[in-house]
């Protein structure tokens, strides 16, 4: 599973490479279930340099919720991401990675 994850991740990375320096975009969603709840998505992401950032807010029920920023690079045929993902209760996740051509 983690291979998967690890597989989806650089697939961002070198898809987000190729279209360095492209414009800036900002996506929101809001959900609502069956009881009313509502969960909102918002992220942003940006490239300049040969450098893209990207940044996001998920917001839930009873005032739980999770921010996540990150960036990816290419450089001499070698594409570098790594991410952070805060939650509620102050807990922290980082992921990197890096893959390379053959």
């Amino acid at each position: 599973m983690m291979k998967l994850f690890t597989a989806a991740a650089l697939a961002t990375v070198v898809s987000l490479g190729a279209v360095a320096d492209a414009s800036a975009f900002q996506r929101t969603r809001t959900t609502t279930g069956p009881a009313g709840n509502s969960a909102t998505y918002n992220s942003s992401a940006q490239c300049a340099g040969g450098v893209c950032s990207r940044s996001a807010t998920r917001s839930g029920a009873y005032g739980r919720s999770a921010t996540t920023s990150g960036s990816a690079s290419c450089a001499g045929g070698t594409c570098t991401h790594s991410s952070t993902t805060s939650g509620t209760y102050g807990n922290t996740v980082t992921r990197s990675g890096s893959v390379s051509r053959y």
